[in-house]
């Protein structure tokens, strides 16, 4: 009987393993496997071609937003007058009149 049950469980090991998949099934899955893999990156690759494509656009935009900004605010600005670039004279001061005085003969200053 024991003889019986080996020879029974080694026959059914042979069969579950001869009921496995063949070559051309483990190519095929390996080919199914490396196609999916393939795709996954191609659609990661036109994600991030996708997103900085919206993120050029979003630069573009803002930079136009911030061009019209700034000529709205400078258009609002009234222009000066030009200064000068050339040095000021100064002006002299005024000297007081003083009187003339007659100087007698012998008549020193102190």
């Amino acid at each position: 009987m024991k003889k019986l049950l080996t020879l029974v469980s080694l026959l059914g090991m042979f069969t579950f393993v001869a009921c496995g998949p063949s070559a051309a099934e483990q190519e095929a899955k390996a080919k199914a496997t490396a196609d999916s893999i393939a795709a996954v990156e191609l659609a990661a690759q036109e994600a991030a071609a996708a997103e900085m494509a919206a993120l050029k656009e979003k630069a573009a935009a803002d930079s136009i937003a911030a061009a019209e900004a700034l000529a709205a605010a400078t258009a609002t600005i009234t222009p000066e007058a030009p200064k000068s670039t050339k040095p000021t004279k100064p002006t002299k001061p005024a000297t007081p009149a003083t009187p003339t005085q007659t100087v007698k003969p012998g008549q020193g200053r102190g």
